[in-house]
């Protein structure tokens, strides 16, 4: 019998967006408990452009040893084609929007950059009606790393990251900073924050300010003309998606007791001087979660959280795509167009 085929995008070394090829790959087959989806769109996350390149930036220890040739992404939006032995919970047709196996699928597992992904039925829910594929593709990696930091860690998997497991914060009533409030974490950062009570300081280019205040953000700092630590003071959490030394700078603006939060922990030396301040400074992985996309299709579904779509590009042009990527200072996602 002969295997079936399907378009996807996969890479057969590591290195630069034009390593990335169009081209035929074997369709997968669902497993038991899993379902295979039909893509319509995939959303792109930086672990895309970091697994493209072979986790350079990772101590040699943590660098994957993958096999080739390999398909990126973890973020697709789509409709059911399939099911495998005991799944129950979806059928046929159900049009959904998970994150594939991450982090267990990020060093290649997980394979969105396709006509057809497999993903496991517990990380999978159902895309809200009134939501398009691309923005619900958009949604799920970023999302669910602005809801795991700032509401519901969601899992108590041990934290590969940290020693302590992350506790979010209560937000009612509190000040909370995004820092990087424009991008694909950030703007969801700044929604759930707005949601769940808090105010919301942004931190972004003055080109963004109006997007951001649009999203719930009570005050907008313009990064390029001021510095933080001079206009804030007493924040009770700073969500930090930049990550790396920067952070440290930041330290100042937090009241005793109050709370760092780094999305991209690696190169980060402030911690003498966070506990100087008593300040917690925590981080941990995104972790796929069904039941958490399922709750926040609702509030996708209904206006209360939205995404925000820099650019797409046809599944073809993933590789421009990585290019966007590449030119940093993207506002909200870029996604890629499968169908």
């Amino acid at each position: 019998m002969l295997t079936q085929t399907m378009k996807a995008v996969r890479q057969h070394a590591f290195g630069g967006p034009e390593l990335l090829r169009y081209e035929d790959a074997p369709m997968p087959t669902p497993a038991a408990g899993e379902v295979l989806v039909r893509v319509h769109a995939v959303g792109l996350n930086p672990p895309d452009w970091y697994l493209r390149d072979g986790y350079r930036a990772l101590p040699a220890e943590w660098q994957p040893n993958v096999e080739f040739p390999l398909i990126l992404g973890t973020d697709v939006s789509g409709v059911i084609a399939a099911i495998g032995e005991g799944v129950t919970a979806f059928s046929v047709g159900d049009a959904v929007y998970p994150m594939v196996r991450f982090p267990t699928g990020m060093m290649g597992g997980s394979q969105a950059y396709a006509q057809y992904v497999t993903a496991p039925a517990s990380q999978v829910a159902l895309k809200p009606l009134n939501l398009d594929h691309a923005r619900a593709a958009g949604a799920p990696m970023s999302l669910l790393t602005a809801w795991q930091f700032l509401v519901d860690l969601g899992h108590d998997e041990p934290n590969a990251l940290q020693p302590d497991q992350h506790i979010p914060r209560s937000l009612p009533g509190k000040t909370v900073l995004v820092n990087g409030a424009a991008g694909g974490v950030g703007h969801f950062a700044v929604q759930v924050g707005k949601l769940k009570g808090a105010k919301v300081i942004a931190v972004a280019s003055a080109a963004r300010a109006p997007l951001l205040r649009e999203l719930g953000a009570d005050e907008v700092i313009d990064y390029q003309t001021t510095r933080i630590a001079d206009v804030v003071h007493d924040v009770d959490v700073v969500m930090d998606v930049i990550g790396g030394a920067a952070a440290e700078a930041l330290i100042p603006v937090i009241k005793p007791g109050g709370a760092l939060f780094l999305a991209f922990p690696l190169g980060f030396q402030g911690e003498a001087a966070a506990t100087q301040r008593n300040i917690t400074v925590s981080t941990t992985q995104v972790r796929s979660n069904g039941d958490q996309l399922k709750d926040l299709a609702r509030l996708l579904g209904d206006g209360s959280l939205r995404t925000v779509i820099d650019s797409g590009f046809p599944l073809a042009d993933a590789a421009m795509a990585h290019e966007r990527g590449a030119r940093g200072h993207i506002q909200g996602k870029i996604v890629l167009d499968v169908a």
